[in-house]
């Protein structure tokens, strides 16, 4: 059997862990990260030339299926894998990892996309600590009333805000840590994406704990009537014959 697994996410590398020796597998990565985590198996870095070059890869290739892995935000490469799919006649899976829930006492704003998360943190706050990655700083560009700190892995590109200091770091955070950084930075507003996981949700419990209000951008819309795994262990059960008991969206 050959896998493809789309996505460079921590899922995406404990799957291609779990198949390693027994599955062949091609982990496809989209190349945003200068240095990324190598997971085991098959590696191929950047793009497919949209659905139909995806199509046409899994053909080439003889990929028995397909696992969606890549992030819950990474909605283009999650329709261009469900297309290509149909158009192959390969199964699809998506692994997605489920998305945060507030409890009590937390302060959540939620909104749609980048530009309303740059209004609501800016009416907010003025020391925001902005964790949604180096991509769609533009939305954020035009404040110049406010103090960023932005998390990301790589050195962002212009544009970006006027005001605003880079931490290059990679998860996974420790609750500590984050207190840290709320405290050293004196943020009074955190802004996140509900990418789900644990590797970044210590900085929702040190937010809540600092009564630090929340800007969280909602998940964008997944195709339709694809089976979801939610964990790599019941992904690869899936692809032993366990489809039947897993949801599908839509």
């Amino acid at each position: 059997m050959h896998v493809l697994i789309l996505g460079g996410t921590t899922e995406a590398r404990r799957l291609a862990e779990i198949l390693h020796g027994t599955v062949r597998t091609t982990s496809s990565l989209a190349g945003r990260v200068a240095a990324p985590k190598l997971p085991p198996g098959e590696v191929r870095i950047g793009g497919f030339g949209g659905a139909e070059g995806l199509a046409r890869w899994l053909r080439e290739h003889q990929v028995d299926a397909v696992i969606d892995a890549t992030h819950p935000f990474a909605d283009t490469m999650s329709f261009h894998a469900a297309r290509a799919a149909a158009d192959a006649h390969v199964p699809l899976l998506a692994l997605r990892r489920p998305g945060w829930a507030p409890v009590d006492g937390d302060d959540w704003h939620m909104v749609d996309t980048l530009e309303e998360a740059a209004g609501t943190a800016s009416a907010l706050g003025r020391r925001v600590f902005l964790t949604t990655g180096r991509m769609g700083l533009a939305s954020f560009a035009h404040i110049a009333d406010a103090w960023f700190l932005l998390r990301s892995v790589d050195a962002p590109e212009p544009p970006y805000p006027p005001r605003m200091e880079v931490l290059l770091d990679r998860g996974p955070f420790t609750l500590d840590g984050e207190r840290e950084v709320l405290r050293r930075h004196a943020i009074d507003v955190l802004v996140t994406k509900d990418s789900g996981g644990a590797a970044t949700a210590p900085k929702l419990t040190a937010a809540r704990e600092a009564h630090v209000p929340v800007v969280v951008v909602r998940r964008p819309p997944a195709p339709d009537k694809v089976p979801v795994a939610p964990t790599p262990e019941e992904a690869a059960a899936w692809l032993t014959g366990g489809a039947a008991a897993l949801p599908r969206t839509g």
